[in-house]
């Protein structure tokens, strides 16, 4: 997919996130104020923050597909993970949060100060429509993460993933504890969920982190560009290889042994067949650098970073 098709349907995938939780706030601030319902006007307020995290990822869709430029000859597209580490650190915060409130009901439900009070008709009526709405939204948002390839997109599925189980765990709890007259199943159910959405925040996080530290979680890639460059005739020893993910691009550095008898314009020759080759056998990559070297005259124990055959054969 280009860049330009890609971009497209981030922002697509942006607005339908953004009109989608636009409707769904109103809805639960409007029939909360009707019936009365606290929990649904908070939910309401809550779904404003859902609001605000469409309107950055619709933000940084039209940031990424800016050209580099003097304060950012990279280009732009590191924007969509700083904006995925955001949503990671907002799932863990919302999950931390239903923590607390779960360790405070299970300590009102041991001093025996809690009761049962089941929701106004409306309120389940809204709630479970947000819930079908919501489940929409997110396989909506993960079709077109994973197409294409966007942290942030997935990120956002997630969230949306994570507000249908709370809702839905809600109902149950306060369905369950109603029918068997505990209302520990509520406050149990609640504080398995919140543990469930934390631990979605800290993969998401640890998986972004890789990609900001520039590190490698694919040796297919490696296994892959390795190929590539020995299928190049000339081309040898391929050592020093680094990729690093930008978004859904990979920069790729790495160097090669060429015989030392040949002209500068054959080494070149043979770089750019190397290149090619790696472009051929690699989807999404932003730009590949080839050093050459003189054959023979590599000492792979020598090297302090990057990757190399043996590394990954080991």
């Amino acid at each position: 997919m280009d860049s330009g098709n890609r971009i497209k349907l981030v922002r697509i995938a942006s607005l339908i996130s953004l009109i989608g939780n636009i409707i769904i706030c109103i809805a639960k601030l409007v029939i909360g104020i009707y019936a009365n319902s606290l929990s649904v006007i908070g939910d309401g307020i809550d779904s404003a923050t859902d609001i605000g995290i469409s309107i950055m990822t619709l933000a940084v869709s039209f940031i990424i597909g800016r050209p580099s430029d003097k304060k950012h000859p990279w280009g732009h597209q590191r924007a969509e993970t700083m904006a995925s580490l955001i949503l990671a650190f907002i799932i863990m915060i919302a999950g931390f949060q239903l923590f607390i409130t779960a360790t405070g009901k299970l300590i009102n439900v041991y001093k025996g100060t809690v009761t049962i009070l089941m929701p106004h008709i409306f309120a389940v009526i809204v709630t479970v429509s947000s819930i079908a709405v919501k489940l929409l939204l997110a396989l909506n948002q993960y079709i077109i993460g994973k197409k294409t390839g966007s942290m942030m997109i997935q990120a956002n599925a997630k969230n949306m993933t994570n507000d249908v189980i709370l809702s839905a765990s809600v109902l149950a709890g306060l369905g369950i504890s109603h029918f068997f007259k505990a209302p520990i199943f509520d406050a149990v159910t609640a504080l398995l969920v919140s543990l469930w959405i934390m631990k979605s925040g800290i993969e998401l996080f640890m998986e972004l982190n890789i990609e900001l530290m520039d590190g490698n979680t694919n040796d297919i890639l490696y296994k892959q560009l390795f190929e590539a460059v020995n299928s190049v005739e000339g081309a040898h020893n391929p050592h020093r290889a680094r990729i690093r993910r930008m978004a859904n691009l990979l920069d790729i550095d790495l160097d090669i042994e060429v015989d030392a008898a040949i002209s500068i314009y054959e080494g070149h020759c043979i770089a750019e067949k190397v290149t090619s080759a790696i472009k051929e056998k690699i989807e999404n990559v932003y730009d590949v650098m080839v050093h050459i070297e003189p054959y023979g005259i590599h000492n792979n124990e020598e090297e302090g970073f990057g990757l190399s055959e043996k590394d990954i054969n080991n």
